[in-house]
């Protein structure tokens, strides 16, 4: 296994990448040219067909596709997950958990124009991108990535860029101060996500090795539920943590909040083919019976151990699926999706109760046990159910199944390692620069009224 000396050794030779993990700029002018290249140049007209061949042109079906789709990963962020978590914190701290998802979706949106982008998915070196399009520079209405215009799948990718930090709040809820998730977050996004996102979809080293992550187990959610955990042991357990009781407050807005993020994640799997074709079907069919299958798994357990399924355990089955099948939609076959979102349910069940109190941690609202720990089951899970005996898409020529899990397995161990340095190293940096937490009367009172002098609700 290679230790994070040694990749990041590895990442200091700059490299170039195949033309297919490096998105290009292509305009439409260019295009035209190539195709009214004069008949009298022969070696020009020998060539044109084949350079009309390869030039990407726009395609009004696939744009349009992935306008929805960008749209509907937006509603799985805002209102989405901003209802799901504040319908699971307490009354006092609704307002707060609201305001830290909308605002980071905001901040995270400019910052990814200003340089994430570039830093994400232009050619660098193995760990990271370069600066060529800061501030978006040289991409214009004219430019493409693929079929579609660059504009649309930088802003379906700054959506994702936006959304997983949010993913996060839940590991500290109800005690961390305002300013330091700000400051947190745009540091996390700077130098957790955006080299696992290159690493994985720019062109590189997980890319390098094959590793499989269809629309971000890696990227999103184990980078998140690592950050997740180890906020939550940084800033320690909420007052009254064990000895109180710490019910949702609306499990109605809850389940409102996860039906949303179900219909919001077709945008987010599905968009994340970049074309409205037969791939995009496949995966909205596996994301579809994977999520309904978790559910199923999750109150099945509950009514097996605990006599009584949940309304919020359905829910959180479904974000379990969700979550598993993130990786390896594009990959897999429908009856594969069932058996993945199945025992997802159960792993995740698992860590929100057995892990989480064998280990003493207060992760607020479980992100790690269900996002980090289903991400992690996807990702692995992903190099079992392609083969194509179980109905998945097969692997590359000469790679076997115990090859996949295998990069599969470092895919996993590299975020890990890469993240969870990471988030110590910057929570440490945050709480000497403005301090993680609220102090213990600001706890106790609320969040919303001490952070932002708001309420929820009227009295």
């Amino acid at each position: 296994m290679l230790s994070l000396v040694a990749l990041i050794g590895f990442a200091a030779t700059p490299v170039s990448y195949a033309e297919e993990t490096v998105t290009e700029t292509v305009t439409v002018e260019e295009t035209v040219t190539q195709d009214a290249a004069p008949a009298a140049e022969a070696p020009a007209a020998e060539a044109a067909p084949a350079a009309a061949a390869a030039a990407p042109t726009l395609d009004v079906g696939n744009t349009a596709f992935m306008i929805v789709a960008t749209v509907l990963v937006i509603l799985m962020t805002i209102p989405g997950l901003a209802l799901f978590y504040g319908g699971l914190v307490r009354q006092k701290n609704m307002l707060s958990v609201l305001m830290q998802i909308f605002v980071v979706f905001s901040m995270i949106s400019v910052l990814w124009a200003a340089y994430g982008y570039s830093l994400a998915f232009s050619e660098g070196n193995m760990i990271i991108g370069g600066l060529s399009k800061a501030f978006l520079s040289g991409i214009t209405v004219d430019s493409l990535s693929g079929t579609i215009p660059e504009y649309v799948f930088l802003t379906f990718q700054m959506i994702f860029a936006a959304l997983t930090p949010g993913l996060i709040v839940g590991g500290f809820a109800e005690r961390m101060k305002f300013s330091a998730v700000l400051l947190f977050t745009a540091l996390w996004v700077t130098f957790a996500y955006i080299p696992i996102a290159h690493m994985v979809w720019g062109g590189g080293y997980l890319a390098s090795l094959g590793a499989k992550d269809f629309a971000g187990g890696t990227v999103v959610h184990i980078n998140a539920g690592v950050a997740a955990l180890i906020g939550a042991m940084m800033l320690g357990k909420r007052l009254g943590y064990g000895k109180e009781a710490m019910p949702p407050h609306s499990l109605v807005m809850t389940m409102i909040g996860a039906s949303l993020l179900w219909v919001g994640w077709f945008g987010f799997n599905v968009g994340s083919e970049l074309a409205a074709d037969a791939v995009a079907g496949m995966v909205l069919i596996n994301t579809q019976l994977a999520t309904a299958a978790a559910v199923i798994g999750w109150i099945f357990a509950e009514w097996l151990f605990r006599g009584k399924p949940s309304m919020l355990g359905a829910a959180s089955g479904a974000v379990a699926g969700l979550v598993a099948i993130t990786p390896a939609c594009g990959f897999i076959g429908p009856m594969g999706s069932i058996i993945l979102g199945f025992t997802a349910s159960f792993v995740s069940l698992w860590g929100v109760t057995k892990l989480k109190g064998a280990l003493g941690y207060d992760d607020s609202l479980d992100v790690f046990g269900v996002h980090g720990l289903a991400g992690i089951w996807g990702a692995v899970g992903t190099g079992v159910l392609m083969a194509p005996g179980l109905g998945g898409v097969g692997y590359a020529e000469g790679v076997t199944m115990g090859g996949q899990v295998s990069t599969q397995i470092i895919a996993v161990v590299v975020t890990l390692i890469w993240t969870g340095i990471v988030s110590v190293i910057l929570y440490k940096v945050v709480d000497a620069v403005v301090g993680l937490r609220v102090s213990e009367e600001y706890e106790r009172e609320g969040l919303d009224t001490t952070e932002h002098g708001e309420r929820a609700y009227s009295l």
